[in-house]
């Protein structure tokens, strides 16, 4: 348990003693630990290159790879360690070497389950744009999925996308289930469907989504300024205050707002523009921007 706070006089004031190995108050002087160990390396270094060097830790874990990046990779170069090329005996030598290496590597039906469901996630992220760390995340999340056996009798590109909503969502990425389905080809109700049934058995906490969180995408595929994000902003702001984007999806909310806002500010943009770059119909807009413009009373010129 970590010590906060000095038991004698109460002062938050600790030294902590590596070289004795004691944690002592700053104020009273009273010895509150002994023998504490030091967690740090025992080496020294005085640059970046030298504490590359002498770290002994190995790589990290990668979860986008089947094996997790803890095995031996044998390089398709052909070459030794002069860079010279081998002759071809031994290149082919190293073919079946290769070769048994990956089917070793890859022996039951969960890696090889894991080997296509990773490949199709790196597509399909990359694609979208997403960063290593959501990733690595969504990896974690297929590999949860897989041990408790939820991938039975389901599509696994069809998780691999329920599995990339749920964390873009958790995360807060704006990424819709329209754009994850042209990506993915899969249909947006069957990632819909595996969606709601791995968060309901793993019982994710996925917060609801914050139609603020695609206007700086909206603003920016439409070319409009910050004082249109902003005011688009502003009149999200509102709306949620008065409880009018509940049971409304906020990415036509979000393109109303957008709508309203770069009328306002003097950068219209057109119902079929705005619709476009959402995803959604011009209807909704529509519909939206009638009902954001009578309850918060806003004076559009259109």
């Amino acid at each position: 348990m970590a010590i906060k706070k000095c038991p004698i006089c109460g002062s938050k004031k600790l030294i902590r003693d590596y070289e004795r190995g004691e944690i002592v108050c700053g104020d009273c002087g009273f010895v509150i630990s002994e023998h504490i160990a030091d967690s740090g390396p025992e080496w020294r270094a005085f640059d970046a290159e030298q504490k590359k060097n002498r770290a002994r830790g190995g790589a990290p874990i990668k979860y986008m790879r089947p094996n997790k990046g803890l095995v031996t990779e044998i390089d398709q170069y052909n070459r030794d360690i002069r860079g010279a090329k081998i002759s071809p005996k031994k290149q082919a030598q190293l073919h079946r070497i290769r070769k048994w290496h990956k089917r070793a590597s890859i022996s039951s039906s969960m890696e090889r389950n894991l080997a296509i469901a990773l490949g199709e996630l790196q597509r399909v992220a990359s694609y979208l744009g997403l960063d290593e760390s959501t990733r690595e995340a969504a990896a974690l999340l297929y590999r949860k999925c897989v041990k408790q056996e939820l991938i039975r009798g389901r599509l696994i590109e069809s998780v691999v996308a329920a599995v990339i909503y749920a964390v873009c969502r958790i995360r807060g990425i704006p990424r819709t289930l329209d754009e994850i389905s042209r990506v993915s080809g899969i249909e947006k109700k069957e990632i819909g469907r595996s969606y709601r049934f791995i968060r309901r058995e793993l019982d994710l906490d996925v917060p609801l989504t914050d139609p603020t969180s695609y206007v700086p995408k909206f603003s920016a595929a439409l070319k409009l300024s910050g004082k249109v994000q902003e005011k688009a902003i502003q009149i999200l702001k509102k709306a949620l205050r008065k409880g009018l984007i509940s049971g409304r999806g906020p990415t036509g909310v979000a393109a109303a707002a957008v709508y309203i806002a770069a009328a306002l500010v003097g950068e219209r943009r057109t119902q079929k523009e705005v619709a476009d770059v959402a995803g959604v119909t011009e209807v909704t807009i529509r519909n939206r921007y009638r009902e954001l413009r009578k309850e918060l009373k806003l004076k559009v010129d259109l």
